[in-house]
């Protein structure tokens, strides 16, 4: 079984169309995902990208995908520590990282800046990879 972190990004990627995720995968991410997700979606429809119905169905469907969820001291300790060693101006993204270095064989993620950031440190895959088999 592979062990992918992914960030609300992809979640809301993954909304779009619903594709089922390979039983052969397993999907983990910090507790923020959750607020991170409703505040995105809340967002796009305050800016009228969205309606409100289809907000609630993505986010019906990330409810719905079998995500661990992970927040203990381990993590966020390890999250502060890759913040400050990237110089970053807060520990969000680096939590998925920390996640990924941790407990996961890799990291899912659409922001090229980030992926770059983070190339060397963690194994990066692409979000197709989370629909295929092992």
């Amino acid at each position: 079984m592979t062990r992918f972190v992914i960030g609300p990004d992809v979640a809301l990627h993954l909304a779009l169309d619903r594709p089922a995720v390979s039983d052969d995968h397993q999907l983990v991410a910090p507790t923020l995902l959750r607020s991170q997700v409703l505040s995105l979606l809340y967002q796009s429809v305050r800016r009228g990208d969205v309606t409100q119905a289809d907000a609630n169905r993505r986010l019906d469907y990330v409810r719905g995908l079998r995500i661990r969820l992970l927040g203990d001291r381990v993590l966020q300790r390890a999250a502060w520590s890759l913040a400050e060693e990237l110089g970053w101006d807060d520990t969000f993204d680096a939590e998925y990282v920390a996640l990924a270095r941790l407990q996961a064989d890799a990291f899912v993620t659409l922001d090229a800046g980030l992926a770059r950031s983070v190339q060397g440190l963690v194994t990066l895959a692409a979000p197709e990879a989370l629909l295929t088999t092992a």
